[in-house]
């Protein structure tokens, strides 16, 4: 008898999470609380496809942490250049994160659920941890249109409402004309990329990331003028964040 991962909706949660997110966009929790709020069905698809491919079998047999991989930013340094661990590497510290922040993020966003599958932890784990492998691959950057973008390559690949829903928000939120086309583009490279939350990257990352990008059957956005919360909050479309924090 095969293990239903389906979980409870908890609407108002992400209700909740989702006023607070449109607030400060910056606040990463907040999309792990929407997430984790309307999964419903969507472990049972993410986990299912893990079992669907040796690599993705193997990964969640052996369920290796790929984080200390990627903090380990001297080893990926002295990858070659124009690899996948470079290019990675060239994308975190072009954004100032780290490979543990959303680790943090998670787990100040996810609700604590006691007994909950072994197969499924590791699989939003995994999906989580690689997600900045996902923006150097796809070539978003950590701004407003591009985590938007980057959200809208996730649906077809999980089809998670609560990430559908945050789409949906960040379209709003940007309200810019080239948004459309850039969600829009995402959501069918998405449709069109092998199933990303399987893949072995840590094997990857010494390798071309062009060559990378055509066996994963990405072809990378083009260039775009980046747009940040910085800039809406000086144009008075959001509150300082200081404001927010005391409101909070």
């Amino acid at each position: 008898m095969t293990t239903s991962h389906a979980q409870p909706m908890d609407v108002p949660r992400a209700l909740r999470a989702l006023r607070a997110l449109a607030a400060d966009p910056d606040e990463t929790s907040h999309v792990f609380t929407i997430i984790d709020s309307l999964s419903g069905r969507a472990p049972d698809h993410l986990v299912g496809l893990f079992h669907r491919t040796p690599e993705g079998a193997r990964l969640m047999r052996e369920q290796p942490s790929i984080v200390p991989v990627l903090a380990d930013r001297e080893a990926l340094r002295r990858m070659p250049e124009g690899s996948l661990g470079r290019a990675y590497l060239a994308f975190v510290e072009s954004e100032g994160i780290t490979a543990d922040g959303l680790v943090a993020a998670s787990d100040k966003g996810r609700a604590r659920t006691p007994g909950v599958d072994p197969e499924l932890e590791y699989a939003g784990q995994r999906m989580r941890d690689t997600h900045d492998l996902w923006h150097t691959v796809t070539g978003y950057k950590g701004d407003l249109l591009g985590e938007t973008a980057l959200l809208a390559f996730n649906v077809p690949q999980v089809w998670n409402p609560g990430i559908a829903m945050i789409v949906l928000l960040g379209v709003y939120r940007v309200r810019a004309v080239r948004v459309l086309p850039m969600v829009a583009a995402g959501f069918v490279r998405g449709l069109r990329a092998r199933y990303l939350p399987a893949i072995d990257w840590e094997p990857l990352l010494a390798l071309p990331i062009d060559e990378v990008r055509s066996r994963l059957g990405i072809v990378p956005v083009g260039d775009y003028e980046p747009l940040r919360t910085s800039q809406l909050r000086a144009e008075g479309h959001l509150a300082p964040r200081e404001t927010e924090l005391a409101m909070a």
